[in-house]
């Protein structure tokens, strides 16, 4: 039936096939049903007392299945909220009788009952940190009346394939029946929890703006930020930070997307740009993309037309909801 490589994909494509990455573990999309260790993991807070007088510090715990974790401490707060941007310190931690102890090349800490204790650092720093959940400030934002809504819960009737939960999101691999040029997108989604997983098979989706180029969804919280994690335009360019909030937190991306521009002999004249936003705060800032290619496994090839919006299945169960566009 499909003569080439390039068929196949685009009919993988239009009809949300899915795209397979080795599974580990379990996949949790409800935080009622999730392991002990969900309630634990998380972002703290807080102030810190130094030799060189208090410092703020945001840390974020990992969770890695079983009663392991991994912690990331920044320097003046929690990415996106202080950082300095280049200083943090990674330790490992293990969960022993309702206690997870920390211990890293650069000190200690102790987590119970929702708070942190940092007992010492290489700069001999000693504080409580308090748990804390970030949201979005562009969560559950309404779209405005020249605006295409694609998703509001009630069905998925402009998807190819679209399938939705019974508590009304919509799942993974499924491609919009419009298509766009040059547009505004709100999107939001939720990443389901899979502590047991690791890198591309933990929570990984992503959205390809006219089928082109990817802006990667995946579990990120806590990672360097790379251009294969979320927030990255995959195969293109690393986020300026990583701003994903730990899984099954609702997140946001907010694009401005410029097409690619042509002359009448369809010889291309302008690249395609972007910007993100990932939780309210700019991550790519008007990037150029590349306007000869698409990103990598892309379905749809460079060109003047209009696209849709793909939402990317890799099996993980990767929700979404509130999408909507407005055309420029």
């Amino acid at each position: 039936m499909y003569r080439s490589r390039a068929e196949i994909l685009q009919a993988a494509f239009l009809f949300g096939f899915i795209a397979n990455v080795a599974v580990a573990g379990p996949a949790y999309t409800d935080p009622a049903k999730a392991d002990p260790d969900f309630a634990l993991q998380g972002e703290y807070t807080g102030m810190l007392a130094t030799d060189d007088g208090d410092i703020k510090f945001g840390v974020q715990v990992i969770a890695l299945g079983k009663g392991k974790f991994d912690s990331v401490a920044y320097v003046g707060g929690l990415p996106g909220d202080g950082w300095n941007e280049e200083e943090k310190f990674h330790a490992p931690g293990e969960l022993k009788d309702g206690v997870v102890y920390f211990k890293g090349d650069a000190g200690t800490g102790e987590l119970k009952d929702g708070v942190l204790s940092v007992l010492g650092t290489e700069d001999n720093a000693k504080g409580a940190l308090k748990k804390v959940e970030r949201k979005s400030p562009t969560l559950g934002q309404k779209p405005p009346q020249d605006a295409v809504v694609l998703f509001d819960g009630t069905n998925a009737d402009g998807w190819k394939g679209g399938k939705i939960t019974d508590d009304g999101l919509l799942m993974q691999g499924t491609t919009s029946e419009k298509t766009f040029g040059s547009h505004t997108l709100h999107i939001e989604f939720r990443l389901p929890y899979q502590p047991e997983d690791r890198g591309q098979g933990r929570g990984n989706s992503g959205i390809y703006f006219q089928g082109r180029y990817e802006v990667q969804m995946l579990d990120s919280f806590g990672l360097e930020g790379k251009q294969n994690e979320c927030g990255g335009i995959y195969s293109v360019a690393e986020p300026d930070v990583n701003m994903c909030l730990p899984p099954l937190s609702w997140q946001t991306y907010d694009t401005e997307y410029t097409a690619a521009k042509y002359d009448d002999a369809g010889k291309l004249v302008a690249n395609p740009r972007i910007t993100v936003k990932h939780n309210g705060v700019v991550i790519h800032d008007d990037i150029e993309l590349p306007g000869e290619r698409n990103t990598t496994a892309a379905p749809l090839k460079a060109g003047p037309e209009p696209g849709p919006v793909y939402l990317q299945n890799h099996a993980n169960p990767v929700r979404y909801r509130n999408i909507w566009v407005v055309p420029k």
